[in-house]
């Protein structure tokens, strides 16, 4: 970006600290009024509420992922895109909504078909994809607001929508609207999240469109919309042979889980997307810059993943308990094996930005294809048990179709770290000596909090001695380590603390 006046860009590492920060604030706010909303709503509302709506959101993945058809991602990798080409793709992006949503409308009695035959999903379907052409209109302005590394006005456009979508999704739930209160909380966070990006991104597209400045995206645009298909399809074939197989009621116990460990998970993993593939796309042609970059944001994320992600899996008990009483049971299970797989997923996210920023698109397709390729052996496997249940437990046919997720996310993994090292000029080795420090910390604080556990039997109780223990060994034994990240992360912060207060 040029200069203004006598004024220079701030240097890379501030403006990623920059980035990081507000991405955090972001995720922080808007996981904290999606988390209040979700659990008035998943007190109010029945299981079956909820797997009404994980089916239509089965459908709902694959048509936003068309929408898009990965051109939004491609505009990120692109060093200088142009205004044609942000035009291009929004009037592209909006056309492909409407045609998708007349497509589904039509087609919503044979959605409710594979779901037993539940006519309420006609029209619930039909209110819910309109959000396809609300959110259409503003990806670009994501995306533009994301390549300049300001991500504190996308922090406050989804803050406003989630209040505005969560008050009228709790009006509707006290008055008895059942699972149309999720639809309306959907539509209308959508409405205002885009409302508000339209008026502060400040940014209005040109009226014209160029079939030739989309192509010029196409390679990496269609190998995203082919990796990005094969992920979405690895996520929602679990939720349709759930709903088709085992019924509403268990589809409902695994939304509730998916939704609660996908906080979390989707979150760090945005994160790192919105973050660092700005960066590293700048360093594309720089192997020592690109490496030490690359190395930084491995230990960076690590430092955050493993013992967020395993001290959530500990503590599910009495959070699940304390937060819904014993009602979500059976989604605990499914929660502590999808925060699991959320290790893997967060990881190769990191190692997909290291690709996409080197502009090799169809090797993240190509993880992707063995990923699902495990994914199928495992649900041939186990797609026989799904429907296992008994009064203890109503989901034990569920959770073991899920150890087929986490097997293949391990697969994929594994290939992707042996691809991102390549790029990265790095071994895999040397990339895994990076997380393997963090890990082996996180389970030494794990290990403490279970042997606290059974000190007390409250969950408020439970949960606040686990996560005090975890959290202070894990920073204690870092410290005594002498952790260059912590000790980067908490400077910063203070850092920054300092500078405003004088």
């Amino acid at each position: 970006m040029p200069n203004q006046g006598n004024e220079s860009p701030a240097p890379m590492k501030l403006r990623v600290a920059r980035t990081i920060k507000w991405n955090i604030v972001d995720k922080i706010s808007t996981q904290l009024l999606y988390g209040i909303t979700g659990i008035v709503l998943a007190n109010l509302l029945d299981p079956a509420d909820f797997g009404l709506i994980g089916a239509v959101l089965v459908f709902q993945a694959f048509a936003t992922m068309f929408i898009d058809s990965g051109f939004s991602s491609a505009l990120i990798q692109r060093k200088s895109p142009t205004e044609l080409d942000y035009s291009s793709v929004l009037w592209f992006n909006i056309a492909m909504s409407v045609a998708v949503y007349l497509i589904l409308f039509f087609c919503a009695p044979v959605i409710a078909d594979l779901f037993g035959g539940d006519k309420r999903i006609i029209g619930l379907a039909r209110v819910m994809f309109l959000t396809f052409i609300i959110n259409a209109t503003a990806i670009v302005q994501t995306n533009r607001l994301m390549k300049q590394m300001n991500v504190r006005l996308i922090a406050v456009s989804n803050s406003l929508g989630l209040i505005a979508g969560g008050a009228v999704g709790i009006a509707l739930a006290l008055t008895g609207y059942g699972a149309w209160a999720l639809v309306w909380q959907a539509v209308v966070l959508s409405a205002c999240k885009s409302l508000t990006l339209w008026i502060v991104s400040r940014w209005r597209p040109l009226i014209k469109f160029s079939w030739h400045s989309l192509m010029t995206y196409r390679r990496i645009g269609f190998s995203m919309m082919g990796a990005t298909f094969l992920s979405i399809l690895f996520q929602k074939i679990y939720s349709f042979f759930i709903g088709n197989r085992a019924g509403i009621i268990p589809l409902g116990y695994y939304t509730q889980a998916e939704k609660w460990s996908t906080m979390g998970v989707s979150s760090l993993a945005s994160i790192l997307s919105s973050s660092f593939l700005p960066a590293l796309s700048e360093y594309q042609d720089e192997p020592a810059r690109f490496t030490a970059a690359s190395a930084k944001m491995i230990r960076f994320t690590s430092y955050l993943l493993f013992p967020s992600c395993a001290m959530l899996a500990v503590m599910a008990t009495p959070l699940f308990h304390l937060l819904f009483g014993h009602k979500w049971d059976g989604s605990i299970i499914l929660f502590q094996l999808l925060m699991l797989k959320g290790i893997f997923t967060v990881l190769t996210t990191l190692y997909q930005n290291f690709i996409m920023s080197r502009g090799h698109a169809r090797l993240i397709m190509a993880g992707e294809i063995i990923r699902d390729a495990v994914a199928v052996v495992a649900i041939i496997i186990t797609l026989p048990y799904i429907a296992l249940s008994s009064p203890a437990d109503i989901t034990e046919g569920v959770a073991i179709f899920l150890w087929g997720q986490v097997a293949a996310s391990a697969v994929t993994w594994v290939v992707l770290l042996i691809i991102g090292a390549r790029l990265s000029w790095r071994t895999p080795w040397r990339v895994l000596t990076d997380s393997i420090p963090y890990a082996l910390l996180s389970l030494l604080a794990v290990i403490a909090m279970l042997l606290v556990k059974p000190l007390f039997d409250q969950p408020l109780a439970i949960l606040a001695c686990e996560a005090v223990t975890g959290i202070g060994i894990y920073l204690l034994i870092n410290h005594l380590c002498d952790s260059k990240i912590q000790h980067d992360v908490i400077g910063y912060i203070l850092g920054r603390w300092r500078q405003q207060k004088c």
